[in-house]
């Protein structure tokens, strides 16, 4: 198979062009140069932003692909005008989307029927839910049936440049028992809180896989909501780095009345209601017949550490997206809180 990635060197598109290679697929990367696409693939420089970026991929002899991947997420219009230009030399497109495109709030139980976002192709740049529902109607209206949408929820695993588990990796690794804390780490409950996440290598997997066999249309692409537990994320990251920490389990009540902001000063987590059935209580039944398959919690939190090891424990950071993660003094803070450490 051939393979084109517009992207392809960070996260969701390194993890792409890995489970390629690894298949023995000719891959090429299209990015502006910034990182180095893997051994083994060819690279084609531009920037989708600027006025005739897309020069790489128009000259005479550019190529013809079996497969593109997009993980584009700005402006939809970017989509737009590399989805028309490739309509005519490649056989499928899989936009890598999010299910951020539902319209909120999105009730438990919700599939690929929902409603959505308001969204043009056209537009430039937009708020996130919008330039992602705009770029699957890009994808759409160049492509049609052979256009997947895949609806990405959390996405965790190697590569990741958000910092979410990265940090509770971070955090946890440190809390030694002689430290400022004593070893204990603000755990936010409840323990046996059930997440919906992807490991960014079973998503990268799916997806060539979905391609190749042909497959159109939305998909929901996270597990299945309580593959995991928070718990379950937490004790796994103890295990990976080997460290001492101790998990104070706190009530949401009590996290929340200290002012904490959950899913960006406590990454990943939310506390249940609204927001919560949103992101961790979607439908993936579609996705999970058409062959979608989870790995164990334990497997995404150490190959995550060992990555994040190997690059001296500092993980990249996206300049799009916020810093997350819990300043000590206030976690010390809500530690000393009377209902802190409850179960």
């Amino acid at each position: 198979m051939r393979l084109l990635l517009l992207g392809g060197t960070e996260f969701v598109g390194r993890a792409v062009a890995e489970e390629a290679l690894a298949r023995d697929w000719q891959v090429t990367v299209f990015n502006r140069g910034r990182h180095e696409p893997p051994a083994g693939a060819a690279a084609l420089r531009g920037d989708r932003s600027a006025a005739g970026g897309l020069a790489a991929l128009e000259r005479d002899g550019a190529g013809e692909w079996d497969v593109v991947v997009d993980t584009w997420t700005g402006a939809p219009s970017a989509v737009r005008d590399a989805a028309r230009l490739l309509a005519g030399r490649a056989g499928h497109y899989v936009y890598v989307s999010s299910r951020s495109v539902y319209a909120y709030p999105a009730p438990a139980g919700l599939d690929e029927d929902g409603p959505l976002v308001e969204a043009s192709p056209d537009a430039g740049e937009v708020e996130y839910a919008e330039a992602k529902r705009g770029g699957e109607l890009a994808a759409e209206a160049a492509f049609g049936d052979r256009a997947l949408l895949a609806r990405a929820g959390l996405i965790l695993g190697p590569y990741e440049n958000v910092g979410r588990l990265p940090w509770w990796l971070t955090r946890i690794a440190g809390a030694a028992r002689g430290g400022t804390l004593g070893g204990r780490v603000l755990a936010p409950g409840p323990r046996d809180l059930p997440l919906q996440y992807i490991d960014v290598r079973d998503l990268a997997a799916w997806l060539l896989d979905a391609a190749e066999r042909g497959l159109g249309g939305p998909y929901n692409l996270v597990s299945p909501p309580g593959h995991a537990t928070f718990g379950e994320l937490l004790e796994a990251c103890v295990a990976a780095t080997g460290s001492d920490a101790e998990l104070c389990w706190t009530a949401p009540e009590t996290v929340l009345a200290a002012g904490v902001e959950p899913w960006i000063e406590l990454p990943i987590w939310l506390p249940p209601g609204e927001l919560y059935d949103t992101v961790h209580q979607g439908d993936v039944s579609r996705a999970l017949a058409a062959g979608l398959r989870c790995r164990p919690v334990a497997e995404t939190v150490a190959a995550t550490w060992e990555w994040l090891c190997a690059l001296g424990g500092r993980a990249p950071h996206r300049p799009d997206r916020p810093r997350v993660g819990l300043d000590p003094e206030r976690e010390a803070r809500v530690l000393a809180a009377p209902a802190a450490g409850a179960p």
